[in-house]
C-alpha cells in the first residue's frame, strides 16, 4: 500500500484564527477559555466556554451564502482554505482525484436549537429552507469540497469525539488503497449554545468553575471536575509519499499508524481496555516504535485522565517506559469532533518546531494520573513520533501516529 503523508496544515481555536498564531499561543500556555458572550447563560450551570471571538462569516463567505452554512462548516472552510494554500499544490492537480474526509461530532446545533424553536413558536412553515443543508455533519465536506472544486471521494465520520482522528485514518485508507491520491481532512465543531451547553452540564460532564474560567479546564490534575467546550477547526492535506516528493512538497509527517477499537460497554463512561485496543493497533501498524511525544485526549473528566494513563502505562509497559504527555484542551477547551483533527495539526507542527506543548493548570497531583504531562511550560524535544489520541461517547475510539521525515 501507498505511504501516506502530511503536506499542508490549517488551524482555527480560541487562541488563533491561523495555525501559527493558534499554535503559539498554545505552545506558551495561554488560555482562550472565558465566560461565555455569546448568549445569555442565565441558569445554566456552566457559563464558560472557549470561544472564538474574532471571527466573522465574511472571511469565508459572503452574506448570502453564510446563511446556508451554520457556524461549524464556516470554521472549516477557514481551517480547510489555510491548509490548502500550505500544502502549495501545483494549479494542474487532478481534482477528480482530490478528495474530503470531514468530521463533527454534532454539526450544527445551533441551528438545530433555533429552528426548534421556530417550530415550537410560529410554526413548521417558518422553518428556514436552509435549516437542514445548514446543519448536517456531511455538509462540512460538502461546501469544502464545492469552494475548493475537489472531486474525489467525500466521506464524513461523526464519531464523537473520535470524529477528527478517524477522518484521518479514513483519508490515509482512501489514499492507501488507491481510491484517492489526495485527501484533504477537517474536523470542526461550533456547539456553544444554550442547548449545547445545558445538555453536556445535565450529565455532569462540564467543569463548573465559572469563578475561575482559564483555570476549569485541569487534565489529569486531582481537583479536576470536568470538561470545557470549546469550538474550533483543524485540517490537514494528506498525499502519498511519492507524489509529495516528486512534487518537492513540504513534509510534515508521515502517517505510520491508526488504531479504532470501540469499548461496548456504556454510552458515555469510557472504559481503559477500548483505548487500550485502540492504541495497541495503532503502535502496532507503526512497528511499534519509540513513541517521543503523545498528545492525550485528556479531557479533564475523573474517569477519562485516569483510564488513558493506565492505557499507556499497559500499552508501554510501565511508567519508565512512557514518554512525555500532554493535553492542550486547558488552553482551548474540547472541541468535541474537531479535537482529533486540531490536535494532530498541533502534533505535527510541535514535530516541526521540536517543542512540546504544556498541560496547564495541573497544580495537585493525582496519584492515579502519574506520567510526565509537562506541567512547567512547553519543553524543547526532538519529537521522531509523535501519537495522538482521541475517544468519543458510545465508547468509540481513535489513535494516529506520526513520524517525522
Amino acid at each position: 500500500m501507498k505511504r501516506v503523508v502530511v503536506t499542508g496544515l490549517g488551524m482555527i481555536n480560541a487562541l488563533g484564527l491561523d495555525k501559527e498564531s493558534a499554535f503559539a499561543g498554545i505552545i506558551e500556555g495561554k488560555c482562550g477559555i472565558k465566560t461565555i458572550e455569546s448568549f445569555d447563560t442565565e441558569g445554566q450551570s456552566a457559563t464558560i466556554a472557549g470561544e472564538i471571538m474574532n471571527f466573522e462569516s465574511s472571511m469565508v463567505l459572503d452574506a448570502k451564502e453564510a446563511k446556508k452554512a451554520d457556524r461549524f462548516i464556516q470554521l472549516g472552510l477557514k481551517a480547510a482554505a489555510e491548509a490548502i494554500e500550505d500544502a502549495n499544490l501545483p494549479d494542474d492537480f487532478d481534482r477528480e482525484r482530490f478528495g474530503v474526509a470531514s468530521a463533527s461530532g454534532i454539526g450544527g446545533l445551533p441551528n438545530i436549537e433555533k429552528n426548534s424553536l421556530v417550530c415550537g413558536n410560529r410554526g413548521p412553515r417558518r422553518i428556514s429552507p436552509f435549516f437542514i443543508p445548514s446543519s448536517l455533519v456531511n455538509m462540512l465536506g460538502g461546501f469544502i469540497s464545492i469552494y475548493q472544486n475537489l472531486k474525489g471521494p467525500n466521506l464524513a465520520s461523526v464519531t464523537a469525539c473520535a470524529a477528527g482522528t478517524h477522518a484521518i485514518g479514513e483519508a490515509a485508507k482512501s489514499i492507501m488503497v488507491g481510491t484517492a491520491d489526495k485527501m484533504l481532512v477537517v474536523g470542526a465543531e461550533s456547539a456553544i449554545c444554550p442547548v449545547g451547553i445545558g445538555g453536556f452540564a445535565a450529565m455532569k460532564a462540564l467543569s463548573t468553575r465559572n469563578d475561575s474560567p482559564e483555570t476549569s479546564s485541569r487534565p489529569f490534575d486531582a481537583e479536576r471536575d470536568g470538561f470545557v467546550m470549546g469550538e474550533g477547526a483543524g485540517a490537514l492535506v494528506l498525499e502519498s509519499y511519492e507524489d509529495a516528493v516528486a512534487r518537492g512538497a513540504t513534509i510534515y509527517g508521515e502517517i505510520i499508524g491508526f488504531g479504532e477499537s470501540g469499548d461496548a460497554n456504556h454510552i458515555t463512561t469510557p472504559t481503559m481496555d477500548g483505548p487500550l485496543r485502540a492504541m495497541k493497533g495503532a503502535y502496532k501498524m507503526a512497528g511499534e516504535p519509540q513513541i517521543d511525544y503523545i498528545n492525550a485526549h485528556g479531557t479533564s473528566t475523573p474517569v477519562n485522565d485516569k483510564n488513558e494513563t493506565a492505557a499507556i502505562k499497559e500499552l508501554l509497559g510501565g511508567k519508565e517506559n512512557c514518554p512525555p504527555v500532554s493535553s492542550i484542551k486547558g488552553q482551548i477547551g474540547h472541541c468535541l469532533g474537531a479535537a482529533g483533527a486540531i490536535e494532530a495539526v498541533v502534533s505535527l507542527m510541535a514535530m516541526r518546531d521540536g517543542i512540546l506543548p504544556p498541560t496547564i493548570n495541573y497544580t495537585t497531583p493525582d496519584e492515579n494520573c502519574d506520567l510526565d504531562y509537562i506541567t512547567e511550560g512547553a519543553r524543547e524535544a526532538e519529537i521522531n513520533i509523535a501519537m495522538s489520541n482521541s475517544f468519543g461517547f458510545g465508547g468509540t475510539n481513535g489513535v494516529v501516529i506520526f513520524k517525522k521525515i
